[in-house]
C-alpha cells in the first residue's frame, strides 16, 4: 500500500519545497474520518517562487519543437500507466472513491490526456492564406505564457493532467493549485513529469486554499487561468482574471437533465442514471441529476432502479469489491443531507436511501426522490452528492422546455430507441456536452465543457489547443506599398 504522506507540500522549479509556516492542511481519509497526511498552504513567498520559476522556464520550453515537448508528455503517460496501481491507491486515500473506480477512471484518464496532447504537440501549425496579386498572410500558433490551473477535489489526478497536457503541449508553463481537500495526487503528477524529462519550472504545484488561488490568479505574470469548480467560485475567479484581461477556461457545475422516453431500453437507461448520479458517490459536475421519465414507464423504472441500488456494495474503498464509497468530506456529506431534508420537506417522495450509513466515515446512502417538481429546491440547485431526482413527463416539447429551464448548461442526456428523436433532442439541449443512450463518458478525443453558467471554453480534444494558444497573423506584401501622399 502506498504511503500517502507526501515528500513535501509543494513542487516548485523541479523539486519538492516546504515552508512549515504555512497554514496546516490536514488530509482526512473519507472512509474513516482519520488524518492520514498533512500539508502546509503555500506562503506568499512560495507562490511567488512558483510563478517566477514558470515565467523563467517558459521561453526555453516554447522554443523546443512540439515533437520534443510531446515526447516528454508521452513518456510521462507511459509512466503513469506503469504506476497506475499506486496512483489509484493514492487517489482513493485522497478522495475516498472506491479503488474499483480509481483503477480505471482517474490516473488512466490523466495518462490518456498526456498521450493525446503529446501526440498532437508536433502537429501544431499555422496556415498560409493567399491573397490577390501574390500577397499572402501566414499565421503562427504561439503559447500564451504562464498558465494557472485550479483543480477540484473529485478527480485530482485527472484534472491536473487535463489542464497540464494541452498547456504544456502548446509551449506554456503551469502553476497548478489542487483543491485543499485533496492535495496529494498532483504532487505525484509533477514528480512523474520531472522524471519523464520535463525541464525545471515547467509544471509546478502549490497547495493551499482560496487565498493562494486568488494570489495566483491576480498575478500580472499569469496569462491564463483554468478552473474546475463550482459556479460561485467560477464567477469570482472569472472576475479576477478579467481585471488582467487573462485568458480563461471555466469548467463549472451543472444541474443536468437526463430524459428517458417510453421506448427506451430500461436497463440501459437505469445504468445511465446510476452512472449519472451515484458514480463517485454523485460527486461529478456533469451528473444528470434531473431524470425526466415518461409516465408510461415511470413506476417500472423506479421499481427496477430500487432493485439495482440494493445491490450496491458500500464498504472499504480500498477493497476492490466495494463500488460505492463515502463522500469526500463531512462538510460535503452534510450539505447533501440538508438537501435530502429539504426534498422531504417540500413533498418529494423518497424511494430509496435518504440516510447517513451506519458506519464510520462520510457515507451517505444512494438516494432517489420521485414525484419531484421543477420548482423544488432539489430540482433547481446542484447537490453534488448521491441524490437523484425523478420527474414525470408526457410530451417531448414540454420536457425539452423544462430540461432547458435552468441557469446551468454543462451536460444533458437522452435515452430512446427513436434515432431521429434522439438527434433532435440532442440538438435542442442547451448544454455543451450531450449523450445519446449513454451518460458521463469523457474520452480525451472529444471536447468537454458547458454553456450558460456552467462555464466557458473547452477541455480535451483539439478544441483545448485553441484555449492554450493564440494565433498571430503576419501580412506579407510582395509589391510596392501605396500611400495617399
Amino acid at each position: 500500500m502506498i504511503d500517502p504522506k507526501p515528500t513535501a507540500s509543494h513542487f516548485i522549479d523541479g523539486a519538492y519545497a516546504e515552508d512549515d509556516s504555512g497554514t496546516p492542511i490536514p488530509v482526512i481519509y473519507a472512509a474513516t474520518g482519520e488524518e492520514i497526511a498533512r500539508v502546509h498552504a503555500a506562503t506568499p513567498a512560495l507562490a511567488d517562487r512558483a510563478i517566477a520559476a514558470a515565467k523563467r522556464a517558459q521561453p526555453e520550453w516554447a522554443a523546443m519543437s512540439g515533437t520534443e515537448r510531446g515526447r516528454i508528455l508521452r513518456r510521462a503517460a507511459d509512466m503513469i500507466r506503469e504506476r497506475n496501481r499506486e496512483l489509484s491507491e493514492l487517489e482513493t486515500l485522497d478522495t475516498g472513491k472506491p479503488l474499483q473506480e480509481t483503477l480505471v477512471a482517474d490516473a488512466t484518464s490523466g495518462a490518456d490526456a498526456l498521450e493525446y496532447f503529446g501526440g498532437l504537440a508536433g502537429a501544431l501549425t499555422g496556415e498560409h492564406i493567399q491573397l490577390p496579386g501574390g500577397d499572402f498572410v501566414y499565421t503562427r500558433r504561439e503559447a500564451l505564457g504562464v498558465c494557472v490551473g485550479i483543480g477540484a477535489w473529485n478527480y485530482p489526478t485527472q484534472i491536473a493532467c487535463w489542464k497540464a497536457a494541452p498547456a504544456l503541449a502548446c509551449g506554456n508553463t503551469m502553476v497548478f493549485k489542487p483543491s485543499e481537500t485533496t492535495p496529494l495526487c498532483a504532487l505525484k503528477v509533477a514528480e512523474i513529469l520531472k522524471e519523464a524529462g520535463l525541464p525545471d519550472g515547467v509544471f509546478n504545484v502549490v497547495n493551499g486554499a482560496g487565498e493562494v488561488g486568488a494570489a495566483l490568479v491576480g498575478d500580472d505574470r499569469v496569462a491564463k487561468v483554468s478552473l474546475t469548480g463550482s459556479v460561485p467560485t467560477g464567477r469570482k475567479v472569472y472576475q479576477a482574471a478579467a481585471a488582467g484581461m487573462k485568458h480563461v477556461t471555466m469548467e463549472l457545475g451543472g444541474k443536468s437533465p437526463m430524459i428517458v422516453f417510453e421506448d427506451a431500453d430500461i436497463e440501459n437507461a437505469i445504468s445511465g442514471a446510476i452512472l449519472g448520479n451515484f458514480y463517485s458517490s454523485g460527486q461529478i459536475c456533469s451528473n444528470g441529476t434531473r431524470v425526466f421519465v415518461h409516465t408510461d414507464i415511470k413506476e417500472a423504472f423506479l421499481s427496477r432502479l430500487a432493485e439495482r441500488i440494493g445491490t450496491a456494495v458500500m464498504g472499504d474503498p480500498l477493497d476492490e469489491a466495494t463500488n460505492f464509497g463515502p463522500m469526500v468530506s463531512e462538510g460535503q456529506m452534510n450539505i447533501a443531507m440538508n438537501y435530502i431534508a429539504k426534498g422531504v420537506e417540500e413533498g418529494a417522495r423518497l424511494v430509496a436511501g435518504g440516510k447517513r450509513a451506519d458506519r464510520g466515515g462520510w457515507y451517505l446512502e444512494p438516494t432517489v426522490f420521485a414525484d419531484v417538481t421543477d420548482d423544488m429546491t432539489i430540482a433547481r440547485e446542484e447537490i453534488f452528492g448521491p441524490v437523484m431526482c425523478v420527474l414525470d413527463f408526457t410530451d417531448e416539447d414540454e420536457v425539452m422546455a423544462r430540461a432547458n429551464a435552468t441557469e446551468y448548461g454543462l451536460a444533458a442526456g437522452v435515452f430512446t430507441r427513436d434515432l431521429a428523436r434522439a438527434h433532435r433532442v440532442a440538438a435542442g439541449f442547451e448544454a455543451g456536452t450531450c449523450y445519446i443512450n449513454t451518460y458521463n463518458d469523457a474520452p480525451v478525443e472529444a471536447p468537454f465543457g458547458g454553456v450558460k453558467a456552467s462555464g466557458v471554453g473547452r477541455e480535451n480534444s483539439k478544441e483545448a489547443i485553441n484555449h492554450y494558444s493564440e494565433v498571430k497573423s503576419v501580412y506579407v506584401r510582395m509589391g510596392d506599398v501605396e500611400a495617399p501622399f
